[in-house]
């Protein structure tokens, strides 16, 4: 049989069906466009803003934010094709299978493991370390870091970790949520994406009071900007670089901010869940999209008009608490505000491990349809109709990293994964038009193929501009993949049959 066989879209929407067994269809187009802003806003929006200005964009980091915006919109539009043509669970995975066959749905489907696992763990991880600075260090260090992380206290006592109880503990919390049911899911979420979103709000109207002009000026990085150093002269920031001032800054902070629009992908998993996919998918993926972006441009113009940009150059002083830094130090009166950020941090982290899990369940109900997982990732509980088995193997995966492995090992392979699926459904739509151009499609992707040619250039960049042992790893690990795929699923493939 050959590697690119290819499944049958009639075959594959029958089988989102299947006879009224399948996932439930509860999700309307809200609860889409909530779960995108779940995925999307989270610690990026209060951490790359401040990295992107203070390292290459300075106050055009609004102008960054629009160009990335773009970037995403072209990967989106073709997402939202996809999404309402073929209404399944297994978002790019699935749209892989039927335009470029099984081999490549495989890789595709393992790297998602790398942005949707991996990530989940690794946000958890990051959740654990905001619990402990909004509970004022309350949690003992051994039970809030991996064996593999330690240090030296003031008084000269080591600490090494046992493991992180707190990343465990939200992982099975929204676990066993999921498994509940994902209308359920959807309404925790949309509470969390309410209370995150109206603390960035609050802090846009509130601090837009205390904006100085002269801080946005000038609005680029000048030619010539002095290098930055630390207390020890070590260069913390250079900006003799191409793209370190001017637009061509504008155009590396862009590249910073991107990876705070991940996550609105996430939507497509829930294809198979949607009411009416045909017209909700679209509204779902690109009205995340649009709420995210507008939200992002007002608090990057906001935070870089409260601070000068100079602020966020040394990590030590602004960059990794930004918000918290710029209102207590230049917004009097509004110390209760840095700690609603705090909060809203953390609310952003919760929502995205649930969409993070929620997502890759999905993908592996899928793959388990398909005959290229054991069936147990497939299997749906009796009463709720969730792939509860999915989820708990899920947990257990995610868990024993975000327990046992600090969350620095993760780097950009989260990254890798979502960069190399958005290139995949780019070049698939493309692919599609040519070879099923008279295929029934309630949403269509415009200006094709110039929009899917963009949104693959575009992402193939952002991949090899990442480090080279991100690079090494992710390579490694799709080798894995397919040792996997060779030895057990080839055989146990559907289309095998």
């Amino acid at each position: 049989m050959s590697l690119f066989r290819k499944k049958d879209l009639a075959a594959m929407l029958a089988q989102s069906e299947d006879g009224g067994k399948g996932l439930k269809r509860t999700l309307g187009a809200g609860n889409l466009i909530a779960l995108g802003i779940g995925a999307i806003i989270g610690a990026g929006l209060f951490v790359r803003t401040a990295a992107a200005a203070g390292q290459a964009a300075g106050p055009a980091v609004t102008i960054s934010f629009i160009i990335a915006a773009v970037g995403c919109a072209f990967a989106g539009l073709c997402y939202a094709e996809f999404a309402a043509m073929i209404p399944i669970a297994g978002s790019a995975y699935a749209y892989s299978y039927v335009t470029m066959g099984e081999l490549v749905a495989w890789i595709i489907g393992w790297a998602l493991i790398m942005e949707y696992a991996l990530g989940a763990a690794t946000v958890s991880i990051a959740w654990s370390e905001y619990l402990n600075k909004l509970t004022g260090g309350a949690i003992p260090y051994e039970w809030s870091h991996s064996p593999f992380e330690s240090f030296t206290d003031s008084m000269g006592v080591a600490h090494s970790g046992i493991m992180n109880a707190p990343a465990l503990i939200i992982l099975l919390a929204l676990t066993l949520l999921l498994i509940k049911g994902s209308q359920e899911s959807a309404i925790v979420n949309a509470i969390i994406v309410f209370i995150k979103v109206a603390i960035v709000i609050i802090f846009i109207a509130v601090g837009w009071q205390f904006i100085k002009p002269e801080n946005h000026t000038p609005y680029l990085i000048p030619t010539g900007q002095a290098a930055v150093t630390d207390s020890a002269g070590k260069v913390i920031a250079d900006y003799s670089g191409a793209f370190k001032h001017g637009w061509g800054g504008v155009l590396g902070g862009a590249a910073i901010v991107f990876f705070a629009f991940i996550g609105f992908d996430a939507v497509s998993t829930a294809a198979q869940e949607a009411k009416n996919p045909k017209r909700d998918m679209p509204i779902g993926i690109l009205g995340s999209l649009v709420v995210c972006t507008i939200l992002y441009i007002l608090f990057g113009h906001v935070l870089t008009g409260v601070a000068p940009w100079t602020d966020f150059v040394d990590p030590e002083k602004g960059r990794e608490a930004s918000v918290a830094y710029a209102i207590s130090t230049y917004m009097t009166g509004y110390g209760w505000l840095a700690t609603a950020v705090t909060v809203a941090i953390l609310a952003g982290f919760s929502s995205v491990i649930l969409v993070m899990l929620m997502g890759q369940s999905r993908i592996f109900y899928s793959m388990s349809k398909d005959g290229l997982l054991p069936k147990a990732f497939g299997d749906l509980h009796p009463k709720y109709q969730t792939p509860y088995k999915s989820n708990w193997i899920l947990f257990v995966f995610v868990g024993l990293f975000a327990a046992f492995v600090p969350g620095s090992v993760a780097g950009d392979l989260t990254s890798f994964g979502t960069l190399f699926a958005f290139v995949l459904v780019s070049l698939g739509i493309w692919i599609l038009r040519r070879k099923s151009p008279e295929m029934e499609r309630p949403f269509k992707t415009p200006l094709v193929p110039l929009v899917p040619i963009l949104g693959a250039v575009i992402c193939l960049a952002m991949i090899f501009a990442l480090d080279m042992q991100t690079l090494k790893v992710a390579f490694i690990w799709m080798i894995l993949g397919l040792f996997v795929y060779f030895l057990y699923s080839k055989k146990t493939s559907k289309l095998n049959n």
